[in-house]
């Protein structure tokens, strides 16, 4: 079976799993302390454009965005998250259990907020007499790509950065599926972007080529930062193994090489779903597609295409995610075109 259900279904890139190999048998600085977490913080330092960022190797992404936002936000604050983002919907409350209440706003069909929705809502919230008595907005959560597959351009989180500075807000981005949003032909946000424009952003390795692990990036100095993952059981004892594996995927362009894979492969599918008349809800220029299928297009793809059920229909239709990854290949997307024919 083809399983386009996830992007996170197979090991890592061959890169990564020699250089695992390799360090295997010898021993290592803990606690991130080690020579690859030095390499690679210097790699992803010169890629941001930043030779300040102040960068940590954490495990995986609910882990990442429920640590990051306890250590950046006091405790009377909130952060501002699409009601579809993931902290707000697929995280089991993570980030509430921290303290901090996620405050969801409606975003547009692909899951980005706009910001006139972040103005509308932050002039509301302190032209509200009584708003000393409400959990206050301390920062604003956005994906790129989004749980819908949308993609930002850089004109909209200038925006966004604007109305941060204005307000007071931390700006901070979920990168899980970064690699597929910056090898995109469709938007034009690029690492230096971000580094210049968040506060902090994360650059996913599990969904993008790793065994694990996601590198979060600081603008400034964090001093307090190694406290606060710890605590939060976020401290890899081991964490050369995050090292080494950053470090190969900034080697050669290896990330956006992995990244361009399984966006060109999801493209690819886009395409050849169009043609047999598909339509999308909605439709998106990441790794992630949602086709709208029939219910007789659903049983030809059952038991030889695996793919997630993301919406059902009255009529017996259905939305489904089908997610690309860095290993697809143009053979297999074409298979899963040939089944719908």
């Amino acid at each position: 079976m083809i399983d386009l259900s996830c992007d996170y279904n197979v090991g890592c890139a061959p890169e990564l799993l020699a250089a695992l190999c390799a360090a295997n048998e010898t021993q290592h600085a803990t606690y991130g302390s080690d020579a690859f977490s030095a390499r690679a913080k210097e790699k992803i330092r010169a890629a941001v454009a930043n030779p300040d960022a102040d960068v940590w190797l954490l495990v995986g992404g609910t882990q990442t965005n429920a640590t990051v936002l306890a250590a950046i936000l006091r405790p009377w604050e909130g952060v501002i998250s699409a009601a579809s983002g993931h902290i707000a919907v697929h995280e089991s409350g993570a980030v509430e259990a921290s303290g901090h209440k996620v405050l969801a706003l409606e975003a547009d069909r692909f899951g980005r907020l706009s910001p006139e929705t972040l103005r509308a809502y932050l002039r509301g919230f302190y032209a509200d007499e009584t708003y000393p008595h409400m959990v206050r907005p301390g920062a604003l959560y956005v994906s790129h790509p989004t749980e819908l597959g949308g993609l930002y351009t850089a004109a909209a989180l200038r925006e966004l950065r604007a109305l941060c500075d204005e307000y007071g807000l931390r700006l901070f981005l979920d990168g899980a599926r970064l690699a597929y949003a910056l090898a995109s032909p469709e938007t034009d946000v690029t690492l230096p972007l971000l580094g210049e424009l968040c506060d902090v952003f994360y650059i996913g390795g599990t969904k993008c080529g790793a065994l694990c692990g996601e590198a979060v990036v600081f603008r400034e100095k964090q001093p307090c930062f190694f406290p606060a993952h710890k605590q939060r059981g976020a401290l890899l004892a081991k964490g050369f193994l995050l090292g080494l594996q950053f470090d190969a995927l900034f080697t050669d362009g290896l990330y956006l090489r992995l990244g361009r894979q399984g966006v060109a492969c999801a493209l690819r599918l886009r395409e050849g779903l169009r043609s047999l008349g598909v339509s999308f809800s909605p439709e998106s220029g990441s790794n992630q597609q949602f086709p709208v299928l029939t219910a007789e297009q659903l049983n030809r793809l059952r038991d030889k295409v695996g793919f997630e059920v993301w919406e059902r229909r009255a009529d017996g239709s259905a939305v489904v995610r089908l997610c690309a990854s860095w290993r697809t290949m143009e053979a297999e997307i074409d298979a899963v075109l040939d089944a719908l024919r």
